[in-house]
């Protein structure tokens, strides 16, 4: 089955962001009703729940690193950062982050082969520049998944089981869209899910944990998520949306509905459809606030070469 070259050309970096017109702009924008606004990033520390090996370590070196100056004695500070610098916290996959193994090689988006495509300093075609040379205007909407089941917080889904209400169906998703007396999802949308597995790691309350209450909830964060299932993904891939993001490490459900392909979804709609995705947002404003539709603002870093990026999103309402 070919999924190259892509619907927008053999050349083409960005995907379905492609699909963002200033007309859908120009619509987006009327969603702004009270003038308020809420950002959607949480906080980078070395404390936060990481996948796998990554982290994130901060130092100052010098304390100050620079000065003093002038008859003033003007002195400053520096960071260091240690990171893998897209994929911690608040993270964007970019059209780098996810392949797969074929005969020719590691696939990425739009036929781009690993081993053609990239280095040890970085991605020549699929670097995340190319995404933030455009960046994210689009009407963003969220799903609350949580309120759909009537609970503050939806459990890790067993996996192998397409019913499991952790696992979001596409018949989910249009329950959620009636429930919330919202327009339905469309092209160029940018679409978010809230289940409340992202609380774990609250926005508010993380540092008034001890450090064995925040291990706990690091690994039972780590251990799973709700999310979109197969058929949610591909009702998003069919409307053509722009971009996924969710208030878990993962967006999708894990385990999903097979165990024995993990994170088919991001296959599937990144690798295949071009579809970014951004993870662990903070979504707890917008939910308290039950706004579902809204202004979504943001652009990942210029990182040339990079498979990521962090950063803090707006949502204008």
């Amino acid at each position: 089955e070919s999924w190259a070259p892509s619907q927008f050309g053999a050349d083409d970096r960005t995907g379905m962001m492609n699909l963002i017109t200033p007309e859908m702009v120009l619509k987006a924008v009327k969603l702004i009703k009270t003038g308020k606004s809420a950002t959607l990033g949480k906080v980078y520390q070395s404390d936060a729940p990481f996948f796998g090996s990554r982290g994130f370590k901060l130092t100052i070196p010098g304390l100050p690193t620079g000065g003093p100056f002038g008859s003033h004695k003007l002195v400053y500070n520096d960071e260091m950062v240690t990171t893998e610098m897209g994929q911690v916290g608040t993270q964007f996959d970019g059209p780098g982050h996810i392949g797969v193994i074929t005969p020719k090689g590691d696939f990425f988006y739009n036929g781009r082969i690993l081993k053609e495509d990239g280095t040890t300093y970085g991605l020549k075609k699929l670097g995340v520049e190319a995404i933030g040379e455009k960046g994210y205007v689009c009407r963003g909407v969220l799903l609350d998944a949580a309120a759909l089941h009537g609970t503050e917080r939806l459990a890790i889904p067993k996996g192998g089981d397409k019913s499991d209400p952790g696992n979001i169906s596409d018949e989910d998703i249009e329950a959620m869209v009636k429930a919330q007396g919202i327009e339905p999802i469309g092209e160029g949308d940018c679409v978010f899910l809230h289940n409340g597995h992202g609380n774990l790691w609250h926005p508010t309350e993380w540092d008034t944990y001890d450090a064995e209450e925040k291990a706990k909830r690091v690994a039972e964060f780590n251990s799973g998520a709700p999310g979109f299932g197969m058929s949610a993904c591909k009702y998003l891939v069919e409307r053509r949306i722009a971009l996924t993001g969710a208030d878990t490490w993962p967006t999708e459900a894990v385990p999903g509905e097979n165990v024995n392909d993990p994170f088919e979804c991001h296959v599937q709609m990144q690798t295949r459809a071009g579809i970014w995705n951004i993870e662990n947002l903070d979504l707890t404003k917008l939910v308290d606030e039950k706004v579902y539709e809204f202004l979504f603002v943001w652009a990942p870093l210029k990182i040339k070469g990079g498979t990521g990026s962090p950063g803090n999103p707006m949502a204008l309402y």
